[in-house]
């Protein structure tokens, strides 16, 4: 088969669900309106709550939402062929995550800008909150300490990508002084700064920068890990419109643009899909496909963060709640079509089923280095391009992608622990929250591995809470429409599906961490578990309590108190 075949049908897919079920979605479920005064507005504070550009602030949204995992996860669940990870990526994109991603922006955006931990207070219950607070303090911690070591592990791998990436960090503090203080249009600055972050990766391909061994005291991968917190910590502290708002927007431009050359070296090379559709000689040690496939591609398909982020820092900066469709559904298909790229170069981009199979030896083996060598290849052919270039080019793409997720997660972490500090009594200011943040996620990484490897040490657990998460908050949504007497069919069939899939996986994990004496795995993943399911009960009380009370009312509820 044809790779060209397997893209066309993967976009034409994702494409249809945005013009036609985003649409319908919008218009008879979460029933957007044009002149609703957004919490941007109505809480402007400058600095986390800012009215942004549609465009600019769905650049901050895919940025933020797409990081490593859209290419790792699929990469990964390779190993059981080409056509369960297509279908599970382009299906779920449509069905799940677009309507999870939307629907976490509107309901934040109806209820003052909370993020979801609170909103399920208001909607579930104070224990349901309490218990979504541990989940979503989990998974960001996941998020922060894993990321830092994949990035980390990518610019020792590939020194080439090191000037283009923190690089990019100049470019988006001149974009927000253009944009923002000096009121220049968003046309110009956007065509410069992708014309510059491209010479950033010719000029970083011809001078690769090593860190010496060691640096004070620390190897170099240890190094880059402490830098990445450094700067995530200033980042998470300074207004949305300095740093964060222009290098999300100018990242995504420039991801967007390598997302369109690598489609374009496939439609070019024209290259064979040498993977399996189905495996059927899966190497000794893989697990079932059931569950494992609906949690190893999480981010992609579905992913809870993905809500955290829509709740956390997009909802403040949706300038009207009409945008919440483009920026929210439309957010997920990008994201989507980064999972179809990895895919592709991971199907299609060895030259043998014989060197695909190398590869795929192990369960585990496919990952970033797989959509790496395989999109270098499809460059190689379908450009021409040099491949030492390509490698540049695509390891770049993954940690910008990686970056932008790991400074807007630590902020929505510091988000977290302040919310919890007002619950519990007491205000944690912005420094304070940061501050142990960061703290929280470096005793992580090198207290639990040594050169900062803890980080990857709850990696099994990240994509099975990611989707834990993404049913919790589908259920809230879920309950809010219920109070509001809207048909949850749509959100509560992608909900009933994660949930089982979810807690199955758990179960299973429970199993082989118990096997492994794991114990640091076992007992997170108990402490998951417990407060996933009384978090799903709580939700079900909540939606019968909905559906009497609306019984009730015979109308259409409030807004959270809203207007």
């Amino acid at each position: 088969m044809n790779a060209i075949v397997l893209l066309l049908l993967g976009l034409g897919a994702m494409m249809l669900g945005y013009l036609f079920y985003s649409k319908f979605i919008a218009e008879k479920i979460y029933r957007l309106e044009a002149d609703y005064p957004t919490p941007a507005h109505t809480m402007r504070d400058g600095v986390d709550y800012v009215p942004t550009n549609r465009f600019v602030l769905w650049g901050h949204h895919f940025t933020s939402v797409a990081g490593a995992a859209p290419i790792v996860g699929p990469a990964i669940a390779m190993i059981w062929g080409w056509g369960p990870a297509f279908l599970w990526v382009t299906l779920g994109t449509v069905f799940f995550a677009g309507v999870h991603d939307f629907g976490a922006l509107w309901a934040s955006v109806r209820n003052r800008g909370q993020s979801m931990g609170m909103l399920s207070g208001s909607y579930i219950g104070r224990r349901g909150r309490n218990l979504f607070l541990v989940v979503i303090f989990l998974l960001l911690l996941m998020v922060n300490a894993a990321f830092a070591v994949v990035i980390a592990n990518l610019l020792v791998s590939t020194p080439t990508s090191v000037i283009p990436v923190w690089g990019a960090i100049l470019v988006a503090l001149v974009i927000g002084q253009l944009i923002y203080r000096w009121k220049v249009g968003l046309l110009w600055p956007s065509i410069g700064g992708v014309i510059v972050l491209y010479a950033l990766v010719l000029v970083g391909n011809s001078y690769p920068v090593v860190l010496p061994d060691p640096v004070l005291g620390m190897s170099p991968r240890s190094a880059w890990i402490v830098l990445l917190f450094l700067y995530a910590g200033i980042a998470s502290i300074l207004p949305v419109w300095v740093l964060l708002q222009p290098r999300d927007y100018i990242n995504g431009l420039q991801l967007f643009v390598g997302l369109g050359i690598l489609y374009l070296a496939v439609l070019l090379a024209s290259p064979t899909i040498v993977a399996p559709a189905f495996n059927d000689a899966l190497p000794e040690g893989t697990p079932s496909i059931v569950p494992l496939l609906f949690v190893t591609i999480a981010c992609g398909a579905i992913s809870g963060f993905h809500g955290m982020v829509a709740s956390g820092t997009t909802s403040k900066q949706l300038d009207k709640e009409t945008d919440a469709r483009f920026v929210g559904y439309f957010g997920a298909v990008g994201e989507g079509m980064l999972s179809l790229a990895s895919i592709v170069c991971c199907a299609a981009g060895f030259a043998t089923l014989a060197d695909w199979q190398a590869i795929y030896s192990q369960f585990g083996g496919g990952g970033v280095k797989a959509f790496v060598d395989g999109g270098d290849n499809l460059l190689v052919q379908g450009l021409g391009m040099p491949a030492q270039l390509g490698s540049t080019l695509l390891a770049t793409m993954a940690i910008l992608f990686a970056a932008t997720t790991m400074d807007t997660g630590l902020r929505l972490q510091r988000f977290v622990i302040q919310e919890a500090a007002e619950l519990a009594g007491f205000r944690v200011g912005t420094v304070a929250g940061t501050l142990i943040a960061l703290a929280v996620c470096l005793a992580l990484a090198f207290g639990a591995g040594s050169e900062g490897s803890g980080g990857m040490v709850i990696w099994p657990l990240f994509g099975t809470t990611n989707q834990l998460l993404a049913a919790l908050t589908l259920a809230v949504v879920s309950v809010i429409l219920i109070r509001k007497g809207r048909n949850p069919v749509y959100t509560l069939v992608p909900l009933a599906f994660l949930l089982v899939m979810s807690v199955y996986a758990l179960v299973v994990q429970l199993g082989t961490f118990l096997e492994q004496r794991n114990w640091l795995l076992l007992g997170m993943d108990l402490v998951i578990l417990v407060a996933a399911l009384w978090v799903s009960f709580e939700a079900l009380l909540a939606m019968r309590q909905g559906r009497e009370a609306q019984a009730g009312s015979g109308g259409d509820a409030a807004d959270g108190g809203q207007p």
